[in-house]
């Protein structure tokens, strides 16, 4: 039977994945050209010069985080592979370290990750067993990962001191991160005997409903954008419409979506279409 890596889909999303690689190289390889252009031109003075490099990497920027969102969350990494990379990142700490991690692998057959699932769940992994480490006189930490078709199911157990709870500052980064995937953490501890860890990560989070805007947490133009952003048109027409440039209606839509917590242009719109 052919394991997930090797299916048609997982060979299109790494094919997808190399493509996106190549294309971002180019553009950031055109990005610094086009900086190099401006800071050598004669036709500029010095502080033209620097306004225009400042303004191509600003876009260059905004762009490459709204790019590196999008493949995040859009490309698939099989379970296998994601707790591949877990074991390479935690490969330092179970060759020096006096700790001995062990690891329960996931069947070949469970589903593929969202990338960004898949990038949490490691960061979660490894801030989970340096707090198991810091309770003290863990010996032993078993990590194991699981699939049941609609959630990641993640267990860590160690052998210390078990005085851990869910409400620990330790645990709070953890907690922090699973909330924000609407997923569940699970703490127990047994003094003298160790803790578990049990987390479950939704693989399809549910649709976010936005609060509407209020006039008073958006500028007067970041106002301007928003309205055309519920109307559809691209960032050129909304440049043209407000006579700026498409690089600043790029800037103006990249602080609509942090401040108005929106993943998406579509979640944008649907929040500016109910103020």
């Amino acid at each position: 039977m052919a394991t997930e890596a090797q299916t048609p889909a997982s060979r299109s999303a790494a094919s997808e994945h190399a493509r996106t690689v190549a294309e971002q190289a180019d553009r950031h390889a055109l990005t610094l050209e086009s900086i190099l252009a401006a800071l050598r031109s004669t036709r500029l003075s010095d502080a033209a010069a620097r306004a225009e490099a400042v303004e191509i990497a600003s876009a260059a920027l905004i762009e490459l985080r709204t790019a590196t969102d999008r493949q995040r969350s859009t490309l698939l990494e099989p379970v296998t592979g994601a707790f591949s990379r877990l074991r390479a990142d935690l490969r330092p700490l179970v060759r020096f370290g006096d700790l001995d991690v062990q690891f329960v692998e996931p069947p070949t057959t469970g589903r593929a990750l969202p990338g960004d699932v898949a990038h949490s769940a490691r960061a979660i992994v490894r801030t989970a067993v340096l707090a198991l480490v810091d309770d003290g006189g863990a010996r032993r930490v078993r990590i194991q990962w699981d699939c049941d078709g609609r959630n990641l199911l993640m267990q860590l157990r160690d052998d210390g001191a078990g005085t851990l709870d869910a409400h620990d500052d330790a645990l709070r980064p953890i907690a922090e991160r699973v909330v924000a995937l609407e997923g569940v953490l699970a703490v127990n501890s047994t003094a003298g005997w160790g803790t578990t860890l049990d987390i479950s990560l939704p693989l399809d989070p549910s649709p976010r409903a936005l609060e509407a805007p209020t006039d008073s947490e958006l500028t007067e133009r970041e106002q301007d954008v928003l309205r055309l952003v519920v109307t559809g048109i691209g960032n050129r027409e909304i440049a043209e419409g407000l006579g700026i440039s498409a690089n600043t209606v790029k800037y103006h839509v990249a602080n609509l979506l942090r401040k108005l917590g929106a993943r998406t242009r579509a979640e944008l719109a649907a929040a500016g279409a109910r103020g």
